[in-house]
């Protein structure tokens, strides 16, 4: 694996786990995509930081619980605005 996206793992696994992201977050944050973070987090950090992957496993297991949350408030938002204009 290139020392580049070695680096880039750790980073955006670094990231993802101070700042408690989602992979969709992270991607828009580092400019790449969803799949590149999600390859990154889950299969490349596992060979190259076993702890650091199970960290990140954690904060993603999170944010996959609540996401039918974020989305139910998002479409909750989302008619609030069009009633108002």
């Amino acid at each position: 694996m290139r020392d580049y996206i070695e680096e880039r793992a750790i980073r955006i696994a670094n990231y993802i786990i101070e700042h408690g992201t989602t992979v969709r977050q992270t991607a828009k944050d580092f400019g790449v995509s969803k799949s590149t973070v999600h390859k990154d987090v889950t299969e490349r950090l596992e060979q190259i930081n076993p702890n650091l992957a199970k960290e990140v496993r954690g904060v993603l297991d999170v944010n996959k619980s609540e996401r039918h949350i974020r989305g139910g408030m998002a479409t909750k938002e989302k008619y609030l605005h069009q009633h108002t204009v």
